[in-house]
């Protein structure tokens, strides 16, 4: 079973311009705010028209502009949790969930309402209104609703957006056992990298109304197209870059030349490297890519920190850095007494190299 999308749609800033496909696992549609996901969505969901192309599902046109095919919402079979959950205010938890299944009797409908309040372990709450329900239980309600249906797609809105810390990660664990039993096709829209790689084994990356990248999250998280999918997948630390050859750059901004473990076959406009890939060395150790480096501040967090690092020369009180990187509190707790610089190694293997 697979999900073919292929369409365009003028916006009101930008074209909309999408191409992928989805078999029977969670693709994850990772970009910023107005990247055009939720479009993407409301699109193959049958909610909005693009203007020209193909969704196809199974083997079931959604839509073809050139057929003149349009399959109305209903029909599609796609099941869609929107972010803000769009539960009906004056229906029951149970009758939210029953909402689209008005054709079946009785029978067939009453047993699959309770199926899925069992699976999203909402006993008890059948005949609360959604004023009477959490966050958490409003979303297990709105997730509910879109699988009783038994849709042969599931789209998913940015559905763990609204809940607080605490709730966040218990949601997050029923829906990836929930989208392991789904087994078809299912986007999981987010602007959250660390989301995206926890819940899906594939990313198309979208910006400003196109396919950025697409394809396994390692590949991208290891070697992205451009700077722009970088600092999408979290990268904190760029630099412009000219090849000075095969395997040598010269990186601008950090004002240092550095080895590069993969030869360089294009152009280089950026050389990269990822927070948690800095290594801390001992103070003079010589090599490729190693430096003298001074903290310039600190930011900590419960289980960690992030330092602003300055290469070459000591602070001179202007907060200037060249390199974040993220330390645990282990690694940090063996290196904030020791004498200064430290040596700062940036691995051949972890550098990024960018196009334009």
């Amino acid at each position: 079973m697979a999900l073919e999308v292929q369409f365009e749609k003028q916006l009101a800033s930008y074209n909309l311009s999408v191409e992928f496909s989805c078999d029977a696992e969670t693709l994850a549609v990772l970009g910023p705010s107005g990247a055009g996901k939720s479009m993407t969505l409301r699109c193959i969901a049958g909610l909005e028209r693009p203007d020209r192309g193909r969704i196809a599902l199974d083997g079931r046109v959604l839509f073809d502009s050139s057929k003149g095919i349009d399959t109305p919402s209903r029909q599609r079979r796609v099941g869609l949790l929107f972010q803000n959950y769009a539960l009906f205010p004056h229906l029951t938890a149970a009758e939210n969930i029953a909402f689209g299944l008005d054709g079946l009797p009785d029978a067939e409908r009453v047993p699959r309402v309770q199926e899925k309040i069992a699976q999203a372990h909402l006993e008890g709450m059948e005949n609360r209104l959604p004023r009477q329900l959490s966050g958490g239980e409003q979303q297990r309600v709105a997730l509910a609703r879109a699988l009783a249906i038994e849709p042969q797609a599931l789209l998913l809105d940015e559905p763990l957006s609204a809940l607080d810390t605490h709730l966040h990660s218990q949601i997050e664990r029923q829906l990836i056992d929930t989208l392991a039993r789904f087994r078809r096709p299912a986007l999981f829209v987010t602007h959250n990298m660390e989301e995206a790689y926890r819940i899906a084994a594939n990313l198309v990356v979208l910006t400003k109304g196109r396919v950025a990248a697409n394809g396994p999250k390692e590949e991208i998280f290891r070697r992205p197209p451009s700077l722009e999918v970088a600092l999408l997948t979290g990268l904190k630390n760029f630099s412009r870059a000219r090849a000075l050859s095969t395997h040598t750059i010269e990186a601008l901004d950090w004002n240092c030349t550095l080895r590069t473990a993969r030869a360089i076959s294009g152009p280089v406009a950026y050389a990269g490297i990822r927070a948690h890939y800095i290594e801390f060395v001992e103070t003079g150790a010589q090599g490729p890519n190693t430096f003298p480096g001074w903290p310039v501040r600190a930011s900590e967090t419960p289980f960690g920190i992030t330092l602003y690092i300055r290469l070459h020369n000591p602070p001179d009180g202007g907060g200037q850095h060249h390199l974040q990187a993220e330390l645990f509190n282990e690694k940090w707790m063996q290196w904030k007494d020791r004498p200064q610089p430290w040596g700062i190694r940036l691995d051949p293997e972890s550098l990024l190299i960018l196009p334009e």
